[in-house]
């Protein structure tokens, strides 16, 4: 079982207050959606929730069965998808789960590899360099690559950015799955997209 309790986070940048006093609490089996215009802090957040950034004030807490997760367990537990985050271009699809896999300490899994690629459209494309992907492939891509050590805690900023309608459908559908037993946590400003939390945070330019 993990939870993750934010107390009355702030973050300030340049003497600019982003978001200040956020409290919310979320555990396994259920969700958050940060909810908010561009400019409002929901990537702010998402860093802050990740332990990318260190709040301004307040604090962020991750507990795995009730005592506090220590950065390496962390670093195994949380998956990751964002517009800020890149790939290796110059890489293939394959090369770059290589490189994932083994810098979590991983075995190198192709079946498994095979079957991510398989669910968001890609097969056929392994070996191709993702420098030949369009942006909409490079978005399904990066799920493939958040995906491979199957997270407990799942957070996506922008979830569907760049995607056609098959590629939302796609993402849809592993949204529902992680919330049956896991933590998902959202950033999005796409009114159809706030359903998928039990709870909403509201942020504001």
């Amino acid at each position: 079982m993990w939870q993750i309790v934010g107390d009355q986070i702030s973050h300030t940048f340049n003497k600019r207050t982003i978001f200040s006093n956020i409290s919310f609490e979320v555990e396994s089996g259920h969700s958050v959606v940060l909810m908010g215009p561009n400019g409002s802090g929901k990537t702010t957040l998402v860093k802050v929730i990740c332990q990318l950034l260190k709040p301004s004030g307040g604090k962020l807490s991750i507990f795995q069965n009730g005592k506090t997760a220590d950065h390496s367990i962390l670093y195994s537990a949380i998956g990751l998808v964002g517009p800020y985050l890149q790939l290796y271009n110059n890489l293939t699809a394959l090369e770059n789960y290589t490189f994932f896999s083994r810098i979590r300490g991983l075995t190198v899994n192709i079946n498994y590899f095979k079957e991510l690629m398989n669910q968001f459209g890609l097969k056929g494309r392994e070996m191709d360099e993702l420098r030949t992907y369009s942006s909409g492939m490079l978005q399904r891509a990066k799920y493939v690559m958040a995906l491979i050590h199957q997270p407990e805690i799942l957070i996506l900023d922008e979830p569907t950015s760049n995607l056609d309608e098959e590629g939302v459908r796609i993402v849809y559908e592993l949204i529902k799955k992680q919330m049956k037993d896991k933590i998902l946590i959202l950033a999005t400003n796409e009114p159809e997209e706030f359903k998928f939390g039990d709870k909403q945070i509201s942020l504001s330019a």
